[in-house]
């Protein structure tokens, strides 16, 4: 999936300059349960991590691309994690949102500055990849149609020729509790049509209802119901879903990524079901 400098940008002035804004949008109660899932006390604690990173890393990516000496360090994650949410524990919340904004606007202008061909190197890719657009779907608690389509456009649109690169693909399916490539695929087109039909059942009736699935007996389903459709098809169809998904996110108004439920089948069906089945680089 290409890490290039303008995409990085992208993830810093568009999704990361909303973050904020976004959360704040949902009701306390709800947005402190969003945090609580990602094993954080509260939102500032989860920004106080995020900030850490990109002070962590700032340095290291100019220095990596224009060839400088850096301290090389083997992290400790929790020990990391836990250093960054005691550093800013006792800011006012109001100050640590300003510096929040500070270190997002000085993370883009010395990225801005770098050469193009800085994301030529590996290590830079990394490290733009983790704290800047992988961050954003890991500390996913507002959904952004940026992020949605982020995510197909780039995640999902390399995920054919990602698994074909493989070269243990028996492992990583065994891992995915599947048998095949192709079950696989059959699984996400089936979630992604169950998750299109939820949603516009949603925008076109506020009292629209559904059934909630089991997973694994769903999932069985699936396997069974595309169990003869040959491969090329399934890729055909994977490939078609896709870019239905991303016009139907073009299209989709703006409130109805602060309505709760689309928010969630979006976030869970498109964001974490990418990272839920994401192919080793």
């Amino acid at each position: 999936m290409p890490v290039t400098k303008q995409r990085t940008l992208d993830f810093l002035e568009i999704e990361w300059a909303t973050y904020i804004e976004r959360f704040q949008r949902w009701p306390v109660e709800y947005g402190l349960e969003r945090v609580q899932e990602q094993g954080y006390e509260r939102f500032r604690d989860m920004l106080a991590h995020i900030v850490a990173w990109w002070e962590e890393g700032m340095p290291v990516i100019p220095a990596v691309a224009e060839g400088r000496e850096y301290q090389r360090k083997i992290y400790d994650f929790d020990v990391f994690n836990a250093g960054a949410v005691a550093k800013y524990k006792d800011w006012h919340e109001q100050e640590f949102f300003i510096h929040f904004e500070k270190t997002r606007q000085k993370a883009a202008a010395d990225l801005r500055s770098m050469n193009e061909t800085a994301w030529e190197n590996r290590r830079v890719r990394a490290w733009a990849n983790g704290i800047f657009i992988h961050h954003a779907r890991e500390h996913l608690v507002a959904l952004s149609r940026f992020l949605t389509l982020d995510t197909l456009e780039h995640e999902w649109a390399g995920y054919l020729d990602a698994f074909h690169r493989l070269e243990d693909k028996e492992g990583f399916l065994k891992k995915q509790g599947f048998k095949s490539f192709h079950d696989l695929l059959a699984h996400v087109i089936g979630w992604w049509e169950e998750g299109d039909r939820i949603i516009t059942g949603i925008l076109k009736d506020p009292d629209f209802s559904w059934d909630e699935k089991d997973a694994d007996v769903f999932n069985a389903e699936l396997v069974q119901e595309y169990q003869n459709v040959p491969e090329a098809e399934v890729y055909r169809l994977f490939e078609s879903k896709r870019q239905e998904y991303i016009k139907r996110m073009q299209a989709l108004p703006e409130q109805a990524f602060s309505h709760r439920d689309i928010e969630a089948w979006l976030a869970a069906d498109v964001v974490g079901h990418f990272d839920d089945h994401a192919i080793p680089q």
